[in-house]
């Protein structure tokens, strides 16, 4: 995979950390913003990255890239990865994908036509301990409440406060803790149970974008609650819980660092099989198989879960109270 990478924020600094530890990467260029070319310049210095560009076009042009990683402001994604797609280009986009689900089928539906791949980057379903906690539903099933949380006091809060607004407390941007924090926790959902009967978004609302809420989803059979917070601090815990035992994560949903299953009447059990420290190596290492195969059974297997989690997301920005 020759990778080019559009953006320059933290999400790319995160990326480049384990960049060393994904298979068949090549690091071919990097674009920015005119503003932010002196750190694109330091990353690609620092990490190798052979080119450096200030115009996206420029760099999807280049026959050195196959493959562009969507890395910018929310409101951004779908505008760049449909550029990318028409200069035929296979596209890994950051979460969340796009908009609404209008916008998602629109992008597939241009990558299947131009024989293309384009993935979600979405950490938490490449990870192994998610592998094992899809395993484990059925042994403590049938299953009736689902809590999940994703609190993370945002190092731009105090900034936002003083009506600093970055990007992802921007509203006209597709800032929040929706767009942010709890996609994350949809995307569990959905791959775990799918798609749900309804759906409502109960938000904290402050200078008009929400800074938490929580998010409920009903099932014929459960209820399932999921909290996503820019704006207060703990350390977050997620239960499943069903008849026979439940599963309980500690920390972020986004990284999945360890689980337990404690099955009615006996010990609990814990688990850590992520093979990787880093949250991100193993979906790109995922992606990197998927590309270079040009395998679009994964690829398409891949979009089904995020087509659901844009359905899901675009049915609670629509109910926002």
């Amino acid at each position: 995979m020759k990778l080019g990478i559009i953006g320059s924020g933290m999400i790319v600094h995160d990326f480049l950390k384990t960049a060393d530890k994904i298979n068949s990467l090549e690091l071919t260029a990097i674009s920015s913003t005119v503003r932010s070319k002196d750190i694109a310049r330091e990353l690609a210095n620092q990490y190798g990255i052979k080119k450096t560009y200030t115009d996206n076009e420029k760099m999807m042009v280049d026959p050195d890239v196959d493959t562009v990683y969507v890395a910018v402001p929310n409101f951004l994604h779908y505008e760049i990865a449909k550029e990318a797609l028409e200069h035929g280009k296979n596209v890994i986009c950051e979460k969340p994908f796009v908009e609404s689900t209008e916008q998602a089928k629109e992008l597939k539906q241009l990558a299947d036509e131009k024989d293309l791949i384009i993935l979600e980057a979405i950490t938490n379903l490449y990870l192994e301990n998610f592998k094992q906690i899809q395993k484990e539903l059925k042994n403590i099933a049938p299953i009736h409440i689902v809590n999940m949380n994703y609190t993370q006091y945002s190092s731009r809060y105090d900034a936002f406060l003083e009506d600093k607004i970055a990007p992802v407390f921007d509203p006209n941007k597709d800032g929040g803790a929706l767009m942010d924090l709890n996609i994350y926790n949809i995307h569990l959902l959905a791959a775990l149970f799918g798609l749900p009967d309804k759906v409502q978004y109960y938000a904290n609302m402050q200078k008009g974008v929400d800074t938490s809420g929580i998010l409920h989803l009903s099932y014929p059979d459960k209820q399932a609650s999921l909290t996503a917070s820019k704006d207060s601090y703990v350390t977050p815990r997620s239960f499943i819980e069903g008849e026979k035992g439940s599963i309980y994560i500690d920390g972020s949903t986004g990284e999945l660092n360890n689980f337990t299953v404690q099955m009615r009447g006996k010990e609990p059990k814990r688990y850590n099989l992520n093979k990787y420290d880093h949250r991100m190596t193993s979906e790109f290492n995922a992606f990197s198989e998927i590309i270079d195969n040009h395998d679009t059974v994964k690829a398409d297997e891949a979009f089904v879960n995020t087509l659901e989690s844009m359905q899901i997301l675009t049915a609670a920005r629509n109910s926002e109270e």
